[in-house]
């Protein structure tokens, strides 16, 4: 892949082989972040698991304690009163059979998608559309429920949904370059720490096996595996 310049420049300040502490490799992002908007923190988790059976698919949820840095588009999947309920919570977009039509048709201008259980039958259309995009409701992230208020908000104030991918790979965002190098820190352990609770009871070996931190325009600082897992403990 052909790099810029700038990234080239930020990449040689890395030092090669070196795995950092958490705070080293957070302090180090933020004196490397050079790009003229601020960069969403990211964080990538390699697991020791094999996603192709279904009782080490990782999956979970997990509210942020310092958010992360946007404001999550919602768009609400309900018909009758749950409507009102979600509009009041504050979701964006609220509705059902006008929006599962303009998903087929290619609209997808939200973040995250949150559905009644009453939907399912009309919401079950979507999957192939939705479940690439790692967008389909699902009761176990949390988002096919008839709590839509309680739901909406907590999206609204920074709860993400994570999966591991099919090469074992976990990718989420935790916050942005600007928030102090505390408050980062904190969702970050936040998200490791929840991804060490739903470790599968099948898993063998190393669970936890990388981790590496970087912004949306930099390159990856890889961290001290031991001692962010004596971090987590």
């Amino acid at each position: 892949m052909k790099r810029s310049r700038r990234y080239k420049q930020v990449d040689s300040k890395i030092e090669k082989g070196k795995e950092y502490l958490l705070d080293e490799a957070i302090s180090l992002l933020k004196e490397l972040a050079t790009a003229k908007f601020d960069e969403s923190i990211e964080v990538a988790v390699r697991l020791g698991v094999d996603p192709r059976h279904a009782e080490q698919m990782v999956r979970g949820t997990v509210s942020l304690p310092n958010g992360t840095g946007k404001t999550a588009r919602v768009l609400v999947l309900t018909k009758g009163s749950k409507e009102k309920e979600a509009q009041e919570a504050g979701a964006d977009f609220v509705g059902l059979d006008e929006y599962v039509e303009k998903i087929q048709n290619g609209w997808l201008d939200c973040d995250v998608i949150i559905a009644t259980p009453d939907t399912m039958s009309s919401v079950g259309k979507l999957g192939k559309i939705l479940g690439p995009k790692g967008m389909m409701p699902n009761p176990k992230s949390g988002t096919v429920t008839f709590d839509i208020g309680k739901t909406v908000r907590e999206v609204k104030a920074g709860k993400i949904d994570f999966r591991v991918d099919r090469n074992g790979n976990l990718h989420v965002a935790a916050g942005k370059i600007s928030f102090d190098i505390s408050k980062i820190k904190e969702n970050i352990k936040a998200f490791l720490e929840m991804v060490v609770r739903l470790k599968p009871a099948s898993a063998k070996g190393q669970y936890i096996r990388s981790v590496t931190l970087s912004t949306t325009m930099g390159p990856g600082i890889p961290l001290d595996r031991a001692a962010l897992m004596d971090e987590l403990k």
